[in-house]
């Protein structure tokens, strides 16, 4: 039985957000409002589908998966790029692979104790 995500996450920290930002090829007006943002993030999951939406006082979004069905996504909001999402398990991590027009960008999702953790990838980062 995989982990379960559900439940709702508050930002405690970004280190070093600024850095992937530029890797793709964020504005620097958006970057500097990102970067004071504390999102909040709901995620529902029902076995291997998520529902997580993530919120904020300047954007809202929206990802619907299945862990191992390749999916489109639509970064709108974030860096504006579509690209194509993949999603699976390593051991207790949510990993995602995107495939688009910035190389081996993805992100791993996991659990330690109470706290929900991001890693953000980029070819460029």
């Amino acid at each position: 039985m995989p982990v379960d995500f559900s439940g709702t996450w508050n930002l405690v920290s970004n280190d070093n957000f600024e850095g992937y930002m530029v890797a793709l090829g964020i504005d620097f007006a958006t970057r500097k409002i990102a970067k004071v943002l504390k999102p909040q993030k709901v995620i529902k999951q029902d076995g291997d589908s998520f529902y997580i939406h993530t919120t904020s006082t300047f954007r809202d979004y929206l990802l619907e998966f299945k862990v191992g069905q390749e999916f489109e996504e639509d970064n709108k909001g974030l860096d504006n790029r579509k690209c194509k999402s993949l999603v699976t398990w390593e051991n207790d991590k949510l990993v995602c692979v995107q495939t688009g027009e910035k190389k081996n960008r993805g992100w791993t999702h996991w659990l330690e104790g109470d706290d929900l953790h991001l890693v953000l990838t980029s070819n460029s980062y």
